[in-house]
Parts: structure tokens; sequence; C-alpha cells
């Protein structure tokens, strides 16, 4: 019985690896950090679900995918577990994640970042040093506040003279 509650979770957890995230599709529900848990209750599974943040349009897109995958693999009993507490940061992406991030040419947030930051000079500043994903630089700049999506801001590289993408911190 525990080997068979164990392949079950490993499969789920192979297939939840699979599923990218809406809005970023170079990871996975699970780089990104919001996949928490898969619980395993005979043939049931639950997966535990955290939304990046309150009113994320995503959230149910996500939601509603982890299931159908869920089931398209064999998988049939699902049910999801909205996981509210503690909240996702983008602490919670995984170091993979952070490569492919920047391999995708989208600078990743610092680990950490949400508590102290690596800020310009000024410890006033709010601006936060970024290196560009292409050459590395940290000769970069602010282009806009906001990117493709809420989660990323717009930046350019005055070194290699590339835009690029950043995940802000959150």
């Amino acid at each position: 019985m525990q080997a068979a509650r164990k392949t079950l979770e490993t499969s789920a957890w192979e297939i939840l690896e699979q599923i990218p995230d809406p809005e970023i599709p170079v990871l996975s529900i699970v780089d990104l950090g919001i996949v928490r848990s898969v619980e395993v209750d005979g043939t049931k599974v639950t997966v535990g679900v955290a939304p990046t943040y309150s009113g994320c349009p995503a959230t149910e897109f996500i939601e509603d995918s982890v299931v159908k995958s869920l089931q398209s693999g064999g998988i049939t009993q699902v049910s999801i577990r909205r996981v509210l507490s503690p909240p996702w940061t983008s602490d919670w992406i995984s170091d993979r994640g952070r490569q492919k991030l920047r391999k995708y040419g989208i600078a990743p947030p610092e680990k950490g970042a949400v508590a102290r930051g690596r800020l310009l000079g000024d410890p006033m500043a709010t601006e936060r040093i970024v290196a560009c994903p292409r050459c590395g630089s940290e000769n970069t700049e602010k282009v806009s506040e906001f990117g493709s999506t809420a989660c990323k801001a717009s930046y350019k590289c005055i070194e290699c003279l590339e835009p690029f993408e950043y995940f802000k911190c959150i």
C-alpha cells in the first residue's frame, strides 16, 4: 500500500513538473514554487497550490490545468487545496527556475530579496541593481515598472544594449 501511494505521488509530481506557468511558460508551476504539496489518500490526490498574489488572473486557470493534466495522466480523483499561508513570494522560485528564467532572457529575482534587497548605494533608494541576463552586466536601467505581466519590469542593458525583463521581487 505504501509503495502504491509513493508511486502515485511520484507520478503526480512528474506531471506537475510539465505544466507551464501561463504567463511565463519557460517555468513549470513547480519551478515557480506555487505547488506546495501533493497528498495521496488511497487513489485520491490533493494538490496544494499557492496563488502568486491575491487576485492573480491565472490562479483558476492553473488550478484547472492541474486537474486536467493529472486526469489526463491517469490520476482520476484530483482535488485542489488553495494554500494562502505562508504566502507565495519570489523566494519560492527554485534554483532551476531561476536558471531557466536567465537562459530565457528574463533577469530572475534575487533570493531573499524581499527581506533585504540589493539596493543602489543610497540606503533610501528603492531601485535594485539588476544584472543583464544576457551579458551579466549590472550597468542596466529600468525602462518601465511594468513589463509584459504585472510581475515583471522592463529594463535595458547599457553594455550590450539589449532590452530584457526582470522578474520582480514579490
